[in-house]
């Protein structure tokens, strides 16, 4: 059983990582590119979530659909995120992946963190995740972190706000233009 054991570890050491990160082109109000390094050791399976849909053009077109100032601004919705999609279902949709049982860590949710939504279930996340604007301790261990933002902060911070208290976007909402996963 031992020796299982060490073959099993060496070869899920001799792994190739699923990905580094991703680079999320912007336009609309806030115009350019965010730079996300992904935990892949943090949350194997929410980045290999992502990474999937990146990879197969998911992501391209998709509004950031709620987005509240002084929190974060949410994207990711691939079934009614996408332009010319019924914008009033933004928010409500997923993949046609399976949903991703939670992966919960120590690292809070700071300012620049990715991490993923879902719904009342913890093991619902699917397709949709969030960018902090500012810390949300509130949200810590109760949602998967993902990654973190390590350049165009300010592309974030110009991401164009929602309204009301859900802040759902009003009119032509700020997309990701092309997501791509990087080495």
């Amino acid at each position: 059983m031992r020796k299982l054991a060490v073959t099993l570890a060496l070869t899920l050491a001799a792994s190739p990582a699923l990905a580094t990160g991703l680079e999320i082109d912007v336009a609309g109000a806030a115009n350019g590119t965010i730079t996300v390094d992904l935990f892949e050791d943090v949350a194997p399976n929410h980045v290999a979530q992502i990474t999937t849909l990146a990879g197969q053009g998911a992501y391209d077109g998709v509004a950031f659909h709620r987005v509240i100032e002084g929190f974060m601004a949410q994207t990711g919705d691939v079934q009614f995120g996408k332009d010319g999609a019924d914008a009033g279902m933004a928010g409500m949709g997923g993949s046609d992946l399976p949903d991703v049982a939670a992966e919960f860590s120590d690292i809070p949710f700071a300012r620049g963190v990715v991490g993923m939504a879902r719904s009342q279930d913890p093991n619902s996340a699917n397709s949709q995740f969030f960018i902090m604007f500012a810390p949300g301790d509130f949200l810590n261990g109760q949602y998967t972190v993902v990654g973190e933002v390590t350049d165009g902060m300010d592309v974030v911070d110009a991401i164009k706000l929602g309204t009301g208290g859900n802040g759902a976007v009003v009119g032509a909402p700020d997309r990701m233009v092309a997501v791509r996963v990087t080495d």
